[in-house]
């Protein structure tokens, strides 16, 4: 993976989500429409944190986060995310 030119400010955290599941537990096929939104990505960059407060989260973090939190973007052809840290409700 090349460095990535984006650094997130204060306590943001670039977060590239996982792929959608393609099949259920018993094997059937999700079609496109109906997959759902990951809650679950890799830490790719994190900004410094707030003033008393340093970020907890690195970069190669697998990390769990809300439905909708964040907003997307695309970076050089990928889609990531970014949200602030206290979007982030575990690392697994």
């Amino acid at each position: 993976m090349s460095k990535l030119k984006i650094q997130p400010l204060g306590d943001r955290v670039l977060v590239k989500p996982a792929d959608a599941e393609t099949k259920t537990a018993g094997g059937i096929i999700i079609p496109d429409s109906a997959k759902e939104k990951p809650q679950r990505g890799t830490v790719v960059a994190v900004g410094p944190g707030k003033k008393d407060e340093p970020t907890t989260v690195k970069a190669g973090d697998t990390v769990l986060y809300g439905k909708y939190s964040g907003t997307e973007l695309q970076v050089e052809g990928a889609d990531y995310l970014i949200m602030r840290e206290s979007d982030i409700f575990a690392i697994l």
